[in-house]
């Protein structure tokens, strides 16, 4: 403490910090029986801190091309010290960091804290875990494994059947008509560059947000007009976010060093696909949704259908606050809450039907 007391000492003689503290003594967050659901944006938070670290860590020794790529990956494993933790620790936090993301949107919706006048938290929230999203899917061929190839393979071919814009969206994904070691070069910088700069824009607009209209009340407890008590969030609110932050960095490094990521065999262009090959878990109830569609609806092909319904659902989940206008106006509306109970029904029972 002593140590942080002399930096900002420091600052403060060559700065005027008085605005920024001032801000820090008065911003206060709300405590009642939903607070739980405040510490989620932060969880998600520390698990893209625990991916930039380690991904840096791995930029140090990975080579992204075909015919190196593997090898590296299996170099860092086994000659690198302590680099089959590292590269366990970012495999398995960027699971844990779309499995919170998962949780925090919906916990925000069902609390309705989109509502005005944090709409524009809401989008720029939303948009960060399609780039979440985004960050598994191109971060998967990286290892350049067979799994990872064809699974590649198999959604870049999904991506086509997008009329108008679909070949064209295929063909600048892969670098060429087929997976090579050009779509490994190009998901490369998508991850490490495109990707990150993005997120890090949203994330900055979505945070100053959150920090400038502060944490939202659930519509429940306003309408019931509890009184609602207040912590401070330095050092109250934000010292119990560390204890968390604590707690998940045991799990997280427990589970990547009781159950190390596997590297798998080499990508082999020239053979046949693994049967049963199926995407990450959190884009497995869109495959198994694609399998159920018939081949043909109409005169539609039945992979369209299905890809237009998955690209109208994103887009009513970014309106969702502009949609729900009875909640903005500070009325309880009960359709959130049906939509929201069929969508996570619907992605388990997904889920667990392509697993059994």
């Amino acid at each position: 403490m002593k140590v942080i007391g002399n930096v900002y000492g420091f600052l403060s003689e060559r700065f005027d910090l008085s605005g920024l503290e001032a801000f820090i003594k008065h911003k206060q967050v709300p405590v009642h029986r939903h607070s739980l659901w405040y510490y989620l944006g932060g969880m998600t938070l520390f698990f893209f801190f625990i991916q930039i670290v380690t991904g840096i860590l791995l930029l140090f020794y990975y080579r992204p091309s075909a015919e190196t790529a593997f090898e590296s990956v299996q170099f860092i494993m086994t000659e690198v010290r302590f680099g089959w933790l590292i590269r366990s620790l970012h495999s398995w936090s960027a699971n844990l960091m779309i499995a919170a993301a998962f949780i925090h949107l919906f916990s925000v919706f069902f609390l309705r804290a989109y509502r005005k006048p944090r709409e524009l938290t809401w989008v720029t929230g939303v948009l960060m875990f399609f780039l979440a999203l985004g960050f598994g899917f191109s971060g998967y061929l990286l290892p350049w494994n067979e799994l990872a190839f064809f699974a590649t393979k198999v959604g870049t071919e999904i991506v086509a059947v997008i009329p108008l814009v679909g070949p064209f969206l295929m063909e600048f994904l892969r670098g060429g008509e087929d997976v090579t070691g050009a779509t490994l070069t190009r998901f490369f910088a998508i991850h490490v560059a495109i990707l990150p700069m993005t997120f890090f824009f949203l994330l900055a607009l979505h945070l100053l947000f959150v920090q400038v209209q502060g944490m939202s009340i659930p519509l429940s407890i306003e309408k019931a007009k509890e009184k609602i008590r207040t912590i401070p969030f330095f050092p109250n609110f934000l010292l119990r976010d560390l204890l968390g932050w604590t707690v998940a960095l045991g799990i997280l490094a427990a589970i990547a060093a009781l159950f190390p990521w596997e590297l798998g065999t080499k990508a082999d262009p020239f053979a046949p696909a693994p049967i049963g090959i199926k995407p990450e878990w959190y884009f497995v109830y869109m495959f198994q949704t694609l399998k159920y569609i018939p081949a043909k609806i109409g005169f539609i092909d039945g992979e369209v259908v299905g890809i237009l319904a998955f690209g109208v659902m994103a887009v009513l989940l970014l309106l969702v606050p502009f949609l729900d206008k009875k909640s903005s106006q500070g009325q309880q509306s009960r359709w959130p809450t049906v939509v929201g109970i069929l969508a996570i029904g619907y992605i388990l029972i997904m889920t667990a039907l392509a697993y059994l």
